[in-house]
């Protein structure tokens, strides 16, 4: 497996894989909710508009300047380890890592689209065990993480 997940997602330089046996995941088979919540553009900012009663509509400037809104993006990561004790080390310090990164900023790196995107962890949802925790051999579960771009690049 290491050749085919080994550099595929560096946060702060780290390889997630080979670091902390993380990869990116779907739900389902053929799912490309990684790469929609990756490419999925920002809103932009509204324009200011003067609304003046005795005119029809809305007067803006001749020149509107686009500006994006911060962006949240949700991944889905799953997580793998030979045992149960080297798995929840793992796990742990994983999570730590994403939300303490480098004075609180992760610059994740994805090589196979050429995009590096700067944010921050916001929140961890619907952590799922993929095999039985309270037995010993090898371990996966797989979670969702939300960060926040606060000035996306796409």
């Amino acid at each position: 497996m290491a050749h085919i997940l080994s550099g595929q997602v560096l946060i702060n330089g780290t390889d997630i894989w080979q670091e902390y046996g993380v990869f990116l995941t779907e739900e389902k088979k053929g799912g490309r909710d990684n790469l929609n919540a990756i490419l999925t553009p920002s809103k932009t900012k509204t324009h200011v508009g003067v609304d003046i009663r005795e005119a029809n509509g809305k007067k803006y400037s001749r020149t509107l300047t686009v500006a994006n809104q911060e962006r949240e993006v949700t991944l889905h990561f799953a997580q793998y380890a030979q045992t149960r004790t080297e798995w929840l080390q793992k796990y742990q310090a994983f999570i730590q890592f994403l939300k303490t990164g480098e004075n609180g900023w992760l610059t994740v790196r994805f090589p196979s689209l050429g995009l590096t995107l700067r944010m921050y962890y916001s929140s961890s949802t619907q952590f799922r065990s993929l095999t039985y925790l309270w037995k010993e051999g090898v371990q996966a579960g797989r979670y969702k993480v939300t960060f926040k771009e606060p000035e996306p690049i796409i």
